[in-house]
């Protein structure tokens, strides 16, 4: 049995340091906003080169949040990927701006900065590309056209902590972005926790209001906000990974090229890097007309594999009347053909082996 992600490995590794911090934190008993939290956001505004880097409870309540602080409002409309999490358009829909959804990159899989300049109108006011499956978009392109037409460029990094882009981390290269600790991140807590980060000073100050019941001062509220700070526990957890996070993601670099160089004569397209940034592969996914044949070898020999996203978000029912008769030929040709294998930094290469074996067994 290959599962897709073997959370219980890195755990056995990381043991006694997490259940030691985790001892300590309990008995403390400063269980909210903690020296845990405080220092993790630290750690991690210094690992990727911000400001302000503010957890949150969830990487959703990340993006929400990252919005609100951008100063985008009801009524604007929000160019950003169908190809992606519900998350990043659910974040977009809970101040009431209208998501509006484009193409991709039939490569990288990543939003099209061409794609994002026809859609433009007067009602656009942002900008939220996904570094999807941690491989990072043109950034560069992108920031280019949000500074041409005057928008709020918010990164969606939900998938991509540690990818570089042009020697910046992904994550300090718009106005703010929204990262998730989910446990499968490649840097993943044991629950749900999220982190904010910007450059801007007033920025961060609303969002420390906002996480925390729109108060900066205890009892003193100043807007409406919301019940949403990263548990101390969670901290603990994250300030262990966050020491390993390049050797993580360097461990699923080996492992995605690996699967690349053994699969390279397949009839299939595995993941493509140009070369921008660095891919740190939250998923490898690949395409392959016989998809759902490989799914069914893979599973009856217990290997995981899974679809991300086996429905686009234009064509999800949500979003029906909004995208109704929309069309998105690549994404939706994407959608219909991806398939993502296992990838975790513990990933031996018998393992990878033994999944490619599986692929190769499958008729062409």
């Amino acid at each position: 049995m290959i599962p897709m992600v073997d959370l219980k490995i890195q755990y056995a590794l990381l043991k006694d340091e997490i259940d030691a911090g985790l001892h300590s934190a309990l008995d403390s008993c400063a269980f909210i906003l903690g020296p845990n939290v405080q220092a993790f956001e630290q750690e991690s505004a210094q690992y990727l080169g911000v400001k302000h880097a503010i957890g949150v409870a969830s990487g959703t309540d990340a993006l929400h949040f990252a919005l609100l602080a951008a100063g985008v409002k009801a009524g604007d409309e929000v160019i950003t990927t169908a190809f992606t999490f519900i998350a990043t358009a659910e974040a977009i829909r809970y101040i009431g701006a209208k998501p509006v959804f484009v193409d991709i990159d039939p490569r990288t899989f990543n939003i099209d900065p061409a794609a994002i300049e026809a859609a433009i109108t007067e009602r656009t006011t942002a900008v939220m590309p996904v570094h999807l499956f941690g491989q990072p978009c043109d950034m560069a392109a992108i920031q280019a056209l949000c500074e041409r037409h005057g928008l709020k460029l918010v990164e969606d990094c939900a998938q991509s902590f540690g990818a570089t882009e042009a020697g910046r981390q992904t994550g300090s290269i718009g106005l703010a972005a929204g990262f998730s600790f989910f446990p499968s991140k490649n840097l993943g807590g044991y629950g749900d926790g999220g982190l904010v980060t910007t450059d801007s000073d007033d920025m961060a100050l609303h969002i420390k209001s906002l996480r925390n019941h729109g108060s900066q001062v205890r009892y003193y509220h100043d807007e409406i906000g919301y019940n949403s700070r990263l548990d101390e526990l969670q901290a603990v957890i994250l300030r262990v990974k966050l020491k390993r996070i390049d050797a993580f993601n360097e461990g699923r670099r080996r492992a995605a090229h690996l699967y690349s160089e053994l699969m390279a004569d397949l009839p299939l397209e595995t993941p493509h890097e140009d070369g921008i940034g660095a891919h740190v592969y939250h998923q490898y996914t690949l395409l392959s007309d016989r998809r759902d044949a490989i799914m069914q070898a893979l599973q009856q020999q217990k290997i995981g594999c899974a679809v991300y996203y086996p429905v686009p978000l234009h064509q999800q029912k949500v979003f029906a009347e909004n995208c109704k008769g929309q069309v998105l030929p690549v994404t939706e040709a994407v959608a219909a053909r991806c398939l993502s294998l296992p990838i975790y930094p513990e990933l031996t290469e018998a393992q990878i082996r033994e999944i490619v074996a599986v692929i190769r067994s499958v008729p062409a």
